[in-house]
């Protein structure tokens, strides 16, 4: 059985490079904001929001990022969205997906906390079983909240875990077993940055960008283990820019909420070719670029 890590003293030797390879998605899923709204306060960043989004604008930022996502070669695949589910247009919470051993994909339901976005797993269910998608679940009673905590480290079938605020430590015994991948489980310490994506975002194997106040000093020991790079938001940008719910396009590209100019000096300084989009509006929310797609395999 492939491990699930909580400490460095018990982390593998040649990780990642010890782990089965895994394509880079070249294609991804996005759901239209038709019904985009902040209709109560789920996170820290939503307080003052309520009744206050632009859906005009949120319309043209989130065709501005979909326009991003082909102008760099990145297939954009779509949802319906359903009335009433606010929040379906942050689409990497509702499922996890990858490929098994054998390059099968996978797509794992996820257990959401808030009950307003439980009714958004079922369309996705239905999405990813027309696709071809083999349909696992967790026990109803394991929180777990997706592709918004769990993160492929690039290229190689190892599995970054996010828990403490939306999921729960167990959905990573499950989902290391599921994929037959290792999981390195990372304890999220501040409510405001609720998922893993929110404050960790791999670039290609060997870097990561990270904002480190929202981790546990264990956690950012196992990161600086394994990455050889490691690239630090600063606070005020990871905070109110989201800076590190960012989306990495093969390797090389990166897509980022725009205003965080010492992110983007540092990113750049490493050779990254950089995408600006804006996306204040889903900022009232607590979600950016990441939050916005689901890499698909």
């Amino acid at each position: 059985m492939a491990p699930v890590i909580d400490d460095i003293r018990d982390l593998p030797q040649r990780l990642p490079a010890s782990c089965r390879p895994m394509p880079l998605p070249t294609r991804v899923l996005m759901c239209p904001p038709q019904y985009f709204d902040v209709i109560d306060v789920k996170n820290p960043h939503m307080a003052g929001h309520v009744g206050r989004v632009d859906r005009p604008a949120a319309d043209r930022q989130w065709q501005g990022v979909r326009a991003t996502f082909e102008h760099c070669a990145v297939g954009v695949e779509l949802i319906e969205p359903l009335e009433g589910c606010e929040d379906m247009v942050f689409c990497a919470n509702q499922t996890f997906v990858g490929l098994d051993p054998a390059g099968r994909p996978v797509c794992v339901l996820s257990n959401m906390k808030h009950a307003s976005r439980q009714r958004e797993v079922p369309a996705f269910k239905r999405w990813f079983r027309s696709a071809g998608y083999r349909i696992e679940r967790l026990t109803e009673d394991v929180r777990f909240e997706g592709g918004g905590d769990a993160i492929w480290h690039p290229g190689h079938g190892l599995i970054w875990g996010g828990y403490g605020r939306r999921s729960e430590p167990a959905a990573y015994e499950r989902l290391s077993e599921i994929f037959d991948a290792p999981v390195i489980r990372l304890r999220l310490l501040s409510e405001r940055f609720y998922h893993l994506d929110t404050c960790f975002c791999p670039l290609d194997e060997r870097t990561v960008l990270v904002n480190p106040r929202s981790l546990e000093p264990r956690g950012l020991e196992l990161i600086r283990a394994v990455f050889e790079r490691v690239i630090e938001s600063p606070p005020e940008e990871a905070d109110c820019g989201l800076a590190c719910n960012a989306t990495a396009i093969g390797g090389r590209r990166v897509l980022i909420q725009s205003g965080n100019p010492r992110t983007l000096a540092r990113l750049r300084a490493c050779g990254y070719e950089v995408h600006e989009v804006d996306t204040s509006e889903f900022l009232k929310s607590g979600g950016s670029v990441y939050c916005m797609k689901l890499a698909l395999f």
